[in-house]
């Protein structure tokens, strides 16, 4: 049984940091974030925990994909594709609950 995943992107309250991460649940993996449940972890040492852009995907392996993907794509890009799909660059995990 194959189960679905998501890319997302991260950043601080400044927006002058971006995280480009991958879960199964985003939910969760969100809340991590925001507790520092990783106290060393990069977004916790720069305080990245603002959920700026998200994509679903059927499978975790598409996720994956995408992230290793993103992950190449030069900065310019990546806050193109946040302002395409979020230009205020609300935190879409308040829109979770």
């Amino acid at each position: 049984m194959e189960r679905g995943g998501c890319v997302y992107i991260l950043t601080n309250h400044t927006h002058t940091v971006l995280y480009v991460g991958v879960t199964s649940d985003l939910y969760f993996r969100i809340v991590e974030h925001k507790e520092k449940k990783y106290p060393d972890s990069f977004t916790a040492k720069y305080n990245c925990n603002k959920l700026v852009y998200y994509e679903q995907f059927d499978s975790i392996e598409e996720a994956i994909a995408k992230e290793k993907r993103l992950k190449n794509w030069k900065r310019a890009w990546k806050i193109n594709l946040i302002n395409q799909n979020n230009p205020n660059w609300e935190d879409f995990f308040e829109t979770f609950e």
